[in-house]
């Protein structure tokens, strides 16, 4: 079993980022569960507006596409800016739109199958709404959603302190961390052992 984590951070690597850091964290607990992952920074890779499978001219996102098709779990992690998930997160949902005409043989999106988890890091309050936001589209484009499926840590209002900046993880994201990934690669294995029926 597979799992790929697209980091919607705005800075390429190798700046340092708390979306990142959240993503390495939920990465690891996939691990413990015995499921390989792979962590992209989309920031890294020129990722074209548009709605289509290939936007042409140097366009990247069919690489990653290839990354998405190839895992049974896809991790979103995205920074809150002005109360909504990143630019780059909202580019991925466009992208990911494409998946709507594809189906496979017996009617089924491509996507059907797999279980999408979300992180979202912020100084500032929103993180329910970012999750709600981000769920919405992944489920409208397919994916499956566990229980508890996000995991987040927002800091004080108008502070400066960011995820990355704390000594230790807070006892409650680690165990919303934990949940999401036990819950996640549960339902990933259901779905590969008795797949959705046909459309």
């Amino acid at each position: 079993m597979r799992a790929l984590a697209l980091v919607c951070s705005l800075n390429a690597s190798p700046t340092s980022s708390s979306s990142h850091l959240l993503a390495e964290q939920v990465m690891a607990k996939f691990g413990d569960l015995g499921v390989e992952g792979e962590l992209v920074r989309v920031a890294d890779h020129d990722i074209r507006p548009g709605v289509e499978l290939d936007m042409g001219g140097g366009d990247q996102w069919p690489e990653l596409r290839e990354k998405v098709m190839a895992a049974d779990i896809l991790l979103i992690a995205t920074p809150i800016w002005l109360g909504h998930p990143s630019s780059l997160c909202q580019r991925v949902l466009e992208r990911l739109d494409a998946e709507l005409p594809e189906k496979d043989g017996q009617g089924r999106l491509l996507t059907y199958g797999k279980v999408a988890a979300v992180a979202v890091v912020g100084n500032e309050d929103g993180a329910h709404k970012v999750s709600a936001d981000v769920f919405q589209a992944l489920n409208d484009v397919g994916f499956s959603l566990a229980p508890g499926a996000v995991t987040y840590w927002v800091g004080e209002a108008q502070q400066g302190t960011d995820y990355q900046d704390l000594k230790a993880t807070p006892d409650s994201v680690a165990s919303t961390t934990h949940t999401l990934a036990v819950n996640t690669v549960h339902l990933a294995r259901r779905l590969a052992d008795d797949p959705y029926p046909a459309g």
